[in-house]
């Protein structure tokens, strides 16, 4: 039996330490932390209760003698050990349990690859969606699995109870069943999102490495990933542009509102000669976007540092160049 069960949780509605849960375990997760908290005050005002009654009750007094102790007590040595070693082990088995269970996926877990770089996440689905804000559904076990493409990056869902790090060169997994949807249907503006932080420092906009996180009815969210799957479809390029804009990341060292990032503002930026950090000028055009994604140290922009990575035609095809310059094109 989990000792977590009896437990009196308030996990739903978050508690003072706590946003509002939205996962299985959540229960536990607050129930522990409770559960030592609590301990932890009741003996922190016992122990110095005890102490203050002593100081007031044993003070030197003029014209007393010290009161004759004894050296040792072996019931109180005995019983000071023997509970808070007993505290120790219950801890630990609450611990432990819950550790299991967050760390053990089911078998029939949905699978998203999640990839996190400086800074920005993406979550790659089944059937060849990609986003770059989470969705899932409710009430079905999702089994993340983590990589990093640069540093060590940590995804934190506060209402999930969920953390992990994304580790370069390894895979590290976590899992989740959310107990409630953020909303109704498929259209982000139709729901109130969780977020998704990075709880790992990573650089320059760490701070800005978030995303939200969507929790769909089992049929909205089918509909959701066949959508997402079908970029293209029912989209103008520049649409498309503007999509993987933001699920590859550009929009974390390229703002589209002529503020200064890691990287040259894309606002009005088409069609413009820019300064190049070897003294030479180059226009702004299709052929300088697809050079600039594929190879992005050939030409640098005077002011900034060659900082962006490679993107292969595995990750971006000729055709989302285009969508991406189309997009850009569009930013006056």
């Amino acid at each position: 039996m989990n000792l977590l069960s009896n437990l009196p949780l308030l996990a739903d509605a978050g508690s003072m330490f706590f946003t509002p849960s939205n996962s299985t375990f959540a229960g536990e997760v607050d129930g522990l932390f409770d559960f030592i908290y609590w301990l932890s005050v009741f003996f922190f005002v016992l122990i110095i209760g005890v102490m203050v009654y002593f100081v007031l009750a044993y003070y030197r007094r003029p014209g007393h003698e010290p009161q004759h102790s004894s050296s040792h007590n072996n019931l109180l040595e005995i019983t000071w050990s023997v509970i808070p070693s007993f505290l120790v082990v219950v801890i630990f088995v609450m611990g432990f349990t819950s550790y299991m269970n967050i760390r053990t996926p089911p078998d029939d877990a949905y699978e998203i690859n999640v990839v996190a770089r400086k800074w920005a996440w993406l979550f790659k689905y089944p059937n060849g969606a990609e986003s770059e804000n989470l969705h899932i559904p409710v009430g079905r076990p999702v089994r993340f699995i983590l990589q990093s493409e640069d540093v060590i990056h940590n995804m934190f869902v506060p209402a999930f109870r969920t953390k992990m790090d994304c580790v370069p060169g390894r895979y590290n997994e976590i899992w989740v069943e959310a107990t409630n949807v953020t909303g109704t249907g498929i259209n982000p503006e139709d729901h109130d999102p969780l977020w998704l932080f990075c709880a790992e420092y990573c650089g320059r906009d760490h701070s800005n490495m978030k995303a939200q996180v969507y929790v769909y009815e089992t049929g909205d969210f089918d509909a959701w990933a066949v959508k997402a799957a079908n970029l293209y479809e029912g989209r103008t390029m520049a649409e498309v542009g503007e999509i993987l804009y933001k699920r590859k990341g550009c929009v974390s060292c390229h703002s589209v509102d002529g503020s200064r990032k890691a990287g040259p503002s894309f606002k009005a930026g088409f069609g413009v000669a820019h300064k190049m950090a070897d003294g030479s000028e180059v226009e702004m055009d299709e052929n300088y976007i697809s050079e600039s994604i594929r190879n992005p140290r050939a030409k640098v922009v005077a002011g900034y540092e060659p900082v962006m990575p490679v993107f292969s035609s595995s990750q971006l095809s000729d055709q989302d160049i285009t969508a991406i310059a189309e997009y850009i094109k569009s930013l006056k």
